[in-house]
């Protein structure tokens, strides 16, 4: 097996995400593996997130800017810090997710791309397509699809 010198993780925040992050750290802390743990988000104004919350509930925290991001990230942080992983660099991305993903996957460049199943098997999944499944189409490096949601 190839030797994974630098390893992307997505996170947005949710319990299954961390699954990912504390994975992906897992293995950067048996490689010795430099960590980027990333949050894609969308800068937005309060009537924006008053707006959102009303029809995501839930899902409202992936919509709030970049404070909810910044914690997002000092969280992520800490647990794969927790895990092991020594060297974890965070990065914060406004735009989408998957293009953020691979954008900086790209531009590293990295070895290995981690993201979590969130999504992979639901309808919606299925017809509009999903972060994992759509980063796994479109990476040009090793993907890992950590299996969060069962």
């Amino acid at each position: 097996m190839t030797a994974y010198r630098t390893i992307v993780v997505g996170t947005d925040g949710s319990d299954s995400s961390y699954v990912a992050v504390d994975k992906a750290a897992s293995l950067a802390a048996d490689a010795g593996a430099t960590l980027y743990v990333v949050c894609a988000y969308y800068p937005t104004d309060d009537r924006d997130v008053a707006a959102a919350a009303d029809v995501l509930k839930d899902e409202a925290y992936q919509v709030r800017g970049s404070a909810p991001t910044n914690e997002i990230l000092r969280t992520a942080r800490d647990r794969a810090q927790a895990a092991g992983a020594t060297d974890v660099v965070d990065r914060a991305v406004v735009g989408e997710p998957v293009e953020s993903l691979l954008n900086l996957a790209k531009e590293l460049p990295a070895d290995l791309l981690v993201v979590g199943n969130r999504g992979l098997n639901t309808l919606a999944g299925r017809l509009l397509g999903s972060v994992p499944s759509d980063v796994a189409r479109k990476s040009r490096t090793d993907v890992l699809i950590v299996h969060t949601v069962r």
